[in-house]
């Protein structure tokens, strides 16, 4: 059996043949459609998330003026490139089905993938608040809102962050798997009683429903005040925010649902449901520097560069 090393909730029993002889376990390759399918859709995460997170950073880090908007995109960026940095040794795992890495790699990459799902969510949370007092209070925002706080929220989100994930540190453990004889990177529940449906509900809440209903919120406020005032300003940064929190809303749902359904069936077609959502919420991490390089002004107009329109939606965005 094959675990993806970051998300995926396998409770694989330990199994200790300390009394029996081992035997060498045959060799195994990634050979039926569906394990090819997915190592090629996460080679492809691999490439696009790194190449577009690293152009993003490098605009919004080096060539943009640091603002409020800017900054937020910036660690999203960094936040996604570190999930996306860790993908290699979940494609090595399930091209060879063992995990060759060592017992640090195992917790750290899963732990990687955590931050960067609760990152993700927190941040785009802070660009909603953000993005709300402005609409909602204009004056009050353009005399409070300064680089130093954003980046006291963002330093704020990325430590709630690290706490939230260290479950993923103490849970995840590196096994014999009892039926291949192989060694393989899963999370060890049966370590504390009740801990599965605990994390599960807590993942949910803290890192989807609750983020949610604050955005959602925040966007009932900003329509009403467009709708009421006539506003038009800001149309292109609203859309960016838009497709970036509608993005992770498709991508993160069915994993939550499917390990919601895991927690009290065991049934196969949960487990490859829950493989298929594992892959849907890592390509999250690889489509933000496309929304916003296609969201940009320039789009319809000219075909410039993939670079050209990360800069110019940036350029739209530091103008908030």
């Amino acid at each position: 059996m094959t675990t993806e090393i970051g998300l995926h909730e396998s409770t694989t029993p330990y199994y200790d043949y300390s009394d029996e002889t081992p035997v060498p376990p045959p060799i195994q390759r990634c050979s039926e459609v569906g394990c090819v399918t997915l190592v090629l859709v996460y080679v492809l995460i691999f490439v696009l998330g790194v190449c577009g997170n690293t152009a993003v950073i490098w605009i919004a880090g080096f060539k943009m003026k640091k603002t409020v908007n800017t900054m937020c995109y910036l660690s999203l960026a960094i936040s996604d490139l570190m999930f996306c940095s860790c993908v290699p040794f979940n494609i090595v795992h399930m091209v060879h089905k063992r995990w060759i890495f060592g017992l640090f790699m195992c917790k750290f990459a899963s732990f990687a993938t955590f931050v960067n799902m609760y990152s993700s969510i927190f941040l785009l949370v802070i660009v909603s608040v953000d993005r709300c007092v402005m609409v909602a209070f204009p004056v009050w925002g353009q005399n409070n809102r300064t680089l130093k706080r954003v980046m006291i929220a963002v330093f704020l989100a990325w430590v709630m962050s690290i706490i939230i994930s260290v479950p993923a540190l103490i849970f995840r453990d590196v096994i014999l798997s009892p039926r291949e004889q192989v060694l393989i990177c899963v999370l060890r529940y049966e370590l504390l009683s009740n801990s599965h449906t605990a994390i599960v509900v807590n993942r949910l809440v803290v890192g989807f429903v609750l983020p949610i209903v604050i955005i959602s919120l925040c966007y009932s406020v900003i329509i009403i005040k467009l709708q009421t005032n006539h506003m038009t300003r800001s149309s292109k940064p609203f859309k960016v925010m838009t497709a970036l929190i509608v993005t992770f809303f498709i991508n993160w749902l069915p994993y939550h649902v499917f390990s919601l359904m895991e927690i009290k069936f065991k049934l196969q077609i949960v487990q490859q449901g829950l493989r298929v959502s594992v892959v849907l919420a890592s390509l999250n991490s690889c489509l933000n520097p496309f929304l916003y390089a296609f969201m940009g002004n320039d789009f319809k107009d000219k075909c410039w560069s993939f670079l050209s329109r990360i800069e110019n939606a940036f350029g739209e965005i530091q103008n908030l």
